[in-house]
């Protein structure tokens, strides 16, 4: 295997570890535990509401915290630095879930907080990575690879974890309480294991420029990132990107993060909905694979649009569902376009900036994608309890996908390109 191969997957494998916590923790047992267990003493519509507020509050420390730590990290020279703090945070948190009791639940959501900032934040750093491991022909493929390992490593670690939730005495453990608490600390054995090879294996990146010794590397990155977002601002194509990005991975997370709260709200039974996931999960790896070569011929904006159009009609189906099989449909559905939208988004992005600030920029694009997973999940949660409705807080994600999708029609792929090389070479 070649030297460039060798980091590629290293790199890839940082998404096999942290789709643990994504399907285990963020779409799978967490909701379903918070509202039948920890939060069991709250209605349904206000649990719902404080969970999609801790997800919004998640959501909007990385928002502020992404941008000016990329800077510094272009900087200095730091991106894998970052990426380990990140990492760290998340996992020591996603294990502090294993010591929460029931009717615990205030103490359950800070502890979920920060084990969600410490996920966020260490995409934000693993993306940006992604320019230095891959070249420009090879960025969807990469790109997919990465997701695809993610879908199937965590896919893999879920299923096990549902079948010690089911048969939790043939592993010695007293109920199914006990398994989600031991697949708590699965997960973050799981995380931190599979880690292990982005930090020996790829590259630290050069810094974008050679800090002088006195020179505080706070201060620069802060003054890196003002002067930035005023290259963005003047970037139209890829202002014109992050806008239209914002609005749609705001209805892909909502949907990530909010449909096992949904599905338990209309009833369904909770087996049903982790046998849903485990299907979302399995037919994500291949399709992501194939939304990456898909791309060399049809083009990465038409890859995203049917991946969109997949998801407008999911929603409405959702909205006006009644049985467990719709369900099953749903999350097969979700699964051939939700890997895809992610990993072409992701790299027609990298196509658009400069590889040398590449988690500055990434930083600003997960900002983004954070920002709207702040608006997302509190709207549902808003509409659902001013509505007394799930249904109607469901429908709304509908125009997010829309509005998206009219947005990226103006994004010129080579003009952004022509620009990212010139700022790349000042």
């Amino acid at each position: 295997m070649t030297s460039e191969n060798k980091q590629i997957v290293s790199w890839a494998l940082y998404d096999w570890a942290n789709s643990a916590f994504a399907v285990t923790i963020l779409t799978g047992f967490f909701p379903i535990f918070f509202k039948s267990y920890l939060a069991s003493g709250l209605s349904a519509n206000e649990s719902t509401y404080q969970l999609g507020l801790a997800n919004s509050i998640a959501s909007l420390v990385v928002v502020v915290l992404a941008p000016l730590l990329g800077s510094i990290a272009d900087q200095a020279g730091r991106k894998k630095s970052f990426l380990f703090l990140f990492t760290f945070l998340g996992t020591v948190m996603c294990a502090a879930l294993f010591l929460v009791h029931a009717g615990q639940w205030q103490l359950a959501l800070v502890i979920y907080i920060l084990s969600v900032i410490g996920f966020s934040g260490g995409v934000t750093f693993s993306d940006s990575l992604l320019v230095h491991v891959a070249g420009q022909d090879r960025l969807d493929a990469v790109s997919a690879l990465g997701y695809a390992l993610g879908y199937l490593g965590g896919g893999v670690l879920f299923a096990f974890c549902v079948w010690l939730t089911q048969q939790p005495d043939l592993f010695g453990l007293k109920d199914s309480v006990a398994a989600i608490q031991v697949s708590f600390l699965l997960v973050a054995l799981w995380w931190a294991l599979f880690s292990i090879p982005v930090f020996l294996v790829v590259k630290e990146p050069l810094p974008a420029k050679q800090i002088v010794s006195n020179v505080n590397p706070l201060r620069a990155g802060w003054a890196q990132l003002r002067q930035t977002f005023s290259e963005i601002k003047k970037l139209k194509v890829v202002m014109i990107f992050l806008i239209a990005y914002w609005l749609y991975i705001d209805g892909v997370d909502t949907v990530v993060r909010m449909a096992v709260d949904y599905g338990l709200s209309l009833n369904l039974d909770s087996s049903d909905l982790i046998t849903a996931l485990l299907l979302t999960q399995f037919i994500s790896f291949p399709s992501s694979l194939l939304f990456g070569f898909l791309a060399k011929y049809v083009g990465v904006k038409q890859g995203i649009y049917a991946g969109l159009g997949v998801y407008s009609l999911v929603i409405f189906w959702a909205w006006q569902m009644q049985e467990a099989w719709e369900f099953y449909w749903l999350a097969a559905m979700i699964g051939l376009v939700q890997g895809g939208v992610q990993s072409l988004s992701r790299s027609l992005y990298a196509r658009l900036i400069p590889q040398r600030r590449s988690a500055e920029f990434f930083g600003f694009y997960n900002m983004l994608g954070k920002f709207a997973a702040v608006i997302g999940p509190f709207m549902v949660g808003g509409i659902t309890l001013l509505t007394g409705s799930h249904r109607q807080g469901m429908l709304s994600i509908l125009v997010l996908f829309i509005s998206g999708a009219v947005l990226l029609y103006f994004v010129d792929i080579k003009k952004g390109q022509l620009l990212a090389r010139q700022l790349n070479e000042t």
